[in-house]
């Protein structure tokens, strides 16, 4: 087993260094956060009555205050009632950007082993309609959640009375096609734009399953009239020698490795399968990311979870005197036990299964 884990010590020392820079993005070390750079967030009034008021804060949209935390989520968050609203929409966004970042990077690596292998007309039968396909859906919603993030301020939400939802705005692209609710408006012009990535995505994919084995065929048929067939394998022609006898000729040399035609209804069949498979890949490596999300989550909550249970009940013993430093250390000992055992080891075996799935 330990020469298992040596194997991949590279794997886990990567994992360790972006646990850490996720730590700082989400700003959560144990279920709590650091301070560093001072909390960015204000609200108006003197600090002396709030106590009184008996109710939440909350930030005055009148406010101008526009500094936002240098690096990573506000510290404040952690005192606020809509804690567990507000990170569970930002890691659920963040985990679609990264997703379809990688997956997009994934397909444009593609058109090097095109380039490579020297398949240029495949570049524009597959490699583009992919593009095209997986930019037209879920680049667009990445799009949409930048935009959500940028224009949709306090004053958006005071007028308007709540944020458009991206995931009904996704939906109804299709079940509401040409037509956007005044809930779901972002911008002007929203229909025209969503009704032609609509119709460019669904075009793509009979593109991908047509084009390449039409080509195909009309290769093959061209070969076939100028004198070109298949015969035991190899590739041949007829041609007529100095004495007007017929002759038939091998087009490959003797040992060369050459791979047997396959018949087009094959071809049309894997074409079919890689084009299944694209088109259902997107929205199911999607949803794995989601998965990662989720994952995300039930970390969080259960690292707070053990804090709020357990460490802050020690914390908290203060009328046991000289005794309290073995409760504390104790109440350590089994938290650090439960930590390392659930949150590190299992966690995040199952998070780095997932990665490595979507990964190959």
């Amino acid at each position: 087993m330990f020469g298992t884990f040596y194997n991949g010590r590279y794997i886990i020392l990567l994992m360790g260094a972006f646990s850490m820079y996720t730590g700082l993005i989400y700003n959560d070390c144990f279920s709590k956060s650091f301070n560093i750079f001072g909390s960015s967030w204000h609200v108006n009034g003197d600090p002396n009555t709030w106590p009184e008021t008996g109710k939440a804060l909350d930030l005055d949209r009148d406010f101008d205050h526009h500094d936002p935390y240098p690096l990573g989520i506000d510290p404040i968050w952690q005192l606020a009632t809509n804690k567990l609203t507000f990170t569970n929409s930002f890691k659920m966004k963040l985990s679609v950007v990264l997703g379809v970042g990688q997956m997009m990077f994934g397909v444009v690596l593609g058109i090097f082993n095109y380039l490579y292998f020297k398949k240029k007309t495949d570049i524009f039968t597959v490699w583009l309609p992919q593009i095209l396909f997986l930019g037209c859906i879920f680049g667009y919603l990445v799009v949409m959640i930048f935009f959500k993030w940028s224009m949709v301020t306090s004053s958006f939400l005071h007028e308007e009375g709540g944020a458009p939802s991206l995931l009904i705005t996704l939906i109804n692209m299709f079940l509401s096609f040409g037509s956007v609710t005044k809930e779901n408006l972002f911008y002007d012009g929203q229909a025209g734009i969503q009704s032609v990535l609509v119709v460019v995505a669904v075009l793509c994919v009979p593109c991908m399953l047509l084009i390449k084995p039409i080509l195909i065929y009309r290769e093959r048929k061209r070969r076939s009239a100028s004198g070109y067939g298949e015969f035991g394998g190899e590739v041949v022609s007829a041609t007529v020698n100095d004495d007007g006898e017929q002759q038939v000729v091998s087009r490959s040399e003797p040992g060369e490795d050459e791979e047997e035609e396959t018949s087009m209804g094959d071809i049309f069949v894997l074409q079919a399968i890689h084009t299944i498979e694209f088109c259902l890949g997107c929205i199911s490596n999607t949803a794995s990311y989601l998965r990662l999300w989720a994952l995300s989550l039930a970390h969080a909550e259960l690292s707070e979870v053990l804090w709020n249970m357990m460490f802050q009940k020690g914390l908290k013993m203060n009328n046991l005197g000289a005794g309290q430093g073995f409760v504390i250390f104790a109440v350590f000992a089994v938290w650090a036990v439960l930590t390392i055992c659930i949150l590190l080891i299992m966690e995040g075996l199952s998070a780095f299964l997932h990665a490595l799935r979507l990964h190959w």
